[in-house]
């Protein structure tokens, strides 16, 4: 049965990943169609094509390697300055940019001189290389809306999952009392596990966080808590100590290694699914949003840990950058955890939704062969031409982004090397959840 489960996960994720795919492919489709462009085909993976059909002038198909996908738009470089294209050179760098030249045109038909991507204007040709990793991050913020207001996510309440008996400092990290450690005022105060606090010095909260604030802020202050027990509202009386925690970040998070003195009541809050409404949902995104981008930024600094946990006896960070051979193993785990199966669901999709954001944050580099690298050389042409025409001078023309190819290749070539890496790290050390 676990097995069959840890499959069901794969497949999920599996299918998550061909829709996130078709889904970017299509925002690309539609917007150069708007455009007038002519796009010959749309592709769902790479490899040899397993399905396909023709509707107008468009192939669309499937490919046997999921790994990704295209659109083909004819003219996505212009034509080389003598304006032919069969022009070749003996540098294989001049080679690569007349090869990708030639593949922008190739089934060139007569009357496709007005329907080529580098003729469109400029902020056309933003919008249709933007349309996919839009299209990624509309879905990841409709998939994280759809878990966090309709499943819920798992964080702390304001309910006591048990009660300390002691203060003792959170920099020691000790949890037995000694006979020097003065009473906790949880303890002292008679709060029971179990119990859920409603009110804490006369302010309702049913947030964990804005409790942990308030209870923070008081040192040395006797305050009045508010607590539900079996049903009933009952009062109790603590005088907040004064001790050293963990200290927090903006969002709420604990920073390891990291205390501040502050006030403590001393009780351990129990975790529960908590449904969110939509403000602390977009609070929420925008803090994964946050983590997202400090994560790619820190990506080659994590280089040489992972390439240890791949061929020596380095373990696996849990925050180890994960390929899609790694993502699916994650969503197959996921689905033999000991949790609801609603959970089970809800895991699943965050799952997907954070790949589409990653996807969304990637694509979104200035750097060929990336969508981003499109809209940065056509940016650079919009402002060559703006600026010409501001200072009286002859328009500069389309900006040839095919002269880009050869850093484009190189780019490529590491974005392979380390997809290989980070392939070998998945398969003989995965990433692991509990």
């Amino acid at each position: 049965m676990t097995t069959l489960m840890f499959i069901l996960g794969i497949v999920v994720f599996a299918v998550g990943l061909l829709f996130s795919i078709a889904w970017h492919e299509l925002g690309h489709l539609s917007t150069a169609k708007l455009f007038g462009i002519r796009v010959p085909q749309y592709m769902v993976g790479f490899g040899p094509t397993v399905w396909s059909r023709k509707k107008g002038e468009t192939e669309y198909g499937i490919k046997a390697i999921p790994f990704g996908g295209y659109i083909r738009m004819i003219g996505m470089f212009p034509p080389g300055p003598d304006g032919r294209l069969e022009a070749r050179s003996t540098s294989p760098w001049r080679g690569m940019i007349e090869d990708a030249r030639e593949a922008a045109f190739e089934e060139l038909r007569p009357g496709d001189e007005t329907r080529l991507f580098y003729t469109r204007k400029p902020w056309k040709r933003v919008i249709v290389m933007f349309a996919g990793p839009f299209m990624n991050l509309v879905l990841a913020i409709g998939l994280f809306l759809t878990v966090l207001m309709g499943f819920g996510i798992s964080q702390q309440t304001t309910a006591v999952s048990s009660v300390s008996q002691c203060v003792i400092a959170q920099s020691e990290n000790r949890d037995t009392c000694e006979k020097s450690d003065p009473a906790s005022p949880a303890a002292a105060a008679g709060l029971k596990a179990g119990d859920k606090i409603l009110a804490f010095d006369g302010v309702r909260t049913d947030d964990w966080n804005k409790l942990s604030d308030l209870i923070r802020a008081n040192p040395g202050k006797e305050v009045p808590i508010v607590v539900d027990r079996d049903g009933e509202e009952v009062t109790l009386t603590a005088k907040i100590a004064t001790n050293q925690v963990a200290k927090k970040d903006s969002s709420g998070q604990i920073v390891q290694g990291e205390y501040v003195t502050a006030g403590f009541l001393g009780f351990s809050a129990a975790t529960g699914i908590v449904k969110q409404d939509f403000g602390d949902s977009v609070a929420w995104m925008g803090d994964r949003v946050g983590d997202a981008v400090d994560s790619l930024a820190a990506l080659p600094g994590k280089i040489p840990a992972l390439w240890d946990a791949a061929f020596g006896d380095g373990e696996r960070e849990a925050d180890s950058p994960m390929g899609v051979v790694g993502a699916a193993r994650v969503g197959g785990e996921i689905f033999t955890l000991d949790i609801p199966a609603s959970q089970q669901l809800a895991m699943a999709v965050m799952l997907v939704a954070g790949f589409n954001l990653s996807l969304f944050l990637f694509n979104m580099l200035p750097l060929l062969p990336l969508d981003g690298g499109h809209i940065a050389g056509a940016m650079w042409e919009s402002l060559r031409r703006n600026t010409a025409k501001v200072l009286r001078r002859p328009d500069p023309g389309p900006f040839d982004v095919a002269k880009l190819m050869p850093v484009a290749y190189v780019v490529a070539g590491i974005f392979v090397c380390f997809t290989l890496l980070v392939l070998i790290a998945d398969v003989v050390n995965p990433v692991r959840i509990s």
